[in-house]
């Protein structure tokens, strides 16, 4: 017998251990002298947590707490306004990732800028920009880049084949942002900000970001403000561990940085990842976040030396630059700072719905109100 898919992934979601699991952190919760509220950061986790009925697992004095960690969710709508305005100009093929053609932007969505004319592409893999590129030399592709850690590399490793090759015609409109410090931000707010008044007492942390940045990157977590951080990989099982490990840090009266995911992740991480993304980038000094603000230095841009490439700079001209909040009845500002749940918005499911949504939590297949509306017995 041949070994299949499944075969990888069957014992991560076995309900028996995943059953076991909920038993070894309800008799460590019986230990504990408080409630402990746990983010995790990644929508990823979030969705398996929903997917697997993780919550209705925990004892009442653990809960969850959803983060900021969906790059779609948290892009605001003057950066979705730069591709649309970018996508409405003749001589441009704009190209992105697949979530964002359906998150609205002031004018519209990409999808809907593509209904309009604009030719508009979704790609699985920033590469296939070289082959659009070749096949079309009297346009400019802009690729429109977007992520965590976890698909900076790619964008890296396109912009070097670009160089490489000698293209002319393929720029590059940087949205990529790092998973510390919006962290740093929900439990020390600046006072510009003010107090996020989430409850975070411990960070579930995303697993493929800490593939290529490794789990070093949490070390201030535990060291600095007091926050336990557990490394923890996408699967049931994997989530349900990761708790227990959590769990079991303040039983012991600990607060380490942990990795629950070591078949993936390593304290280092991806050293020929992170090269590459130190040859090209480097940290821009602010970006500003969906419902979190302006954080500084959790943005990346392009190196000076680089900057022929940024469709930001080529076509500033025609770019807007003026904060836009989200619509007055979106709560997704609140959910990606771990003060509101999707439940809790007056439309969640009724005016805000996957094929007609609001805000971008309902948009990504990473965010909290697609979860809540997949597996919350809405459909």
């Amino acid at each position: 017998m041949g070994l299949e898919l499944k075969n990888l992934y069957d014992d991560f979601r076995d309900g028996e251990t995943i059953k076991a699991y909920a038993k070894i952190i309800a008799e460590d919760a019986e230990k504990l002298d408080r409630d402990i509220h746990i983010m995790e950061v990644c929508g990823g986790h979030t969705h398996t947590i929903m997917k697997y009925g993780l919550p209705q697992l925990m004892p009442e004095n653990i809960h969850f707490i959803h983060g900021p960690g969906c790059p779609v969710c948290v892009m605001p709508k003057e950066r979705i306004d730069h591709a649309y305005v970018l996508a409405m100009q003749e001589d441009v093929i704009l190209v992105t990732l697949g979530d964002m053609i359906k998150v609205p932007g002031s004018n519209g969505s990409l999808q809907e800028a593509r209904s309009r004319g604009a030719d508009v592409r979704f790609v699985y893999s920033p590469m296939e920009c070289l082959k659009i590129a070749a096949e079309n030399p009297d346009k400019k592709v802009v690729y429109f880049a977007i992520g965590f850690e976890t698909t900076t590399p790619m964008t890296a490793v396109l912009l070097h084949q670009v160089i490489q090759k000698e293209i002319g015609n393929i720029l590059f409109h940087i949205n990529h942002i790092t998973v510390p410090e919006p962290m740093k931000a929900l439990i020390a707010p600046s006072d510009a900000r003010g107090s996020c008044d989430n409850k975070i007492d411990a960070f579930l942390g995303p697993s493929h970001v800490s593939v290529i940045a490794g789990s070093r990157i949490y070390e201030a977590f535990p060291q600095d403000y007091r926050r336990p951080v557990v490394v923890s990989g996408f699967e049931p099982v994997d989530v349900m561990e990761g708790i227990s490990m959590i769990v079991r840090q303040f039983v012991e009266k600990r607060c380490e940085m942990e990795i629950q995911y070591r078949r993936a992740v390593t304290y280092e991480g991806n050293l020929n990842a992170q090269n590459m993304i130190d040859t090209y980038f480097e940290k821009a000094d602010h970006f500003r976040w969906r419902g979190l603000g302006d954080i500084p230095h959790s943005g990346l841009r392009l190196k000076p030396a680089y900057a022929h490439y940024d469709a930001e700079r080529v076509y500033q001209s025609l770019l807007p630059y003026e904060e836009i909040d989200d619509h007055k009845l979106c709560i997704c500002g609140d959910i990606l700072k771990g003060v509101a749940k999707p439940h809790d918005c007056t439309i969640f499911g009724t005016a805000c719905k996957p094929t007609s949504p609001v805000g971008s939590c309902m948009v990504s297949s990473e965010g909290a109100c697609a979860a809540y509306y997949k597996y919350g017995n809405l459909l």
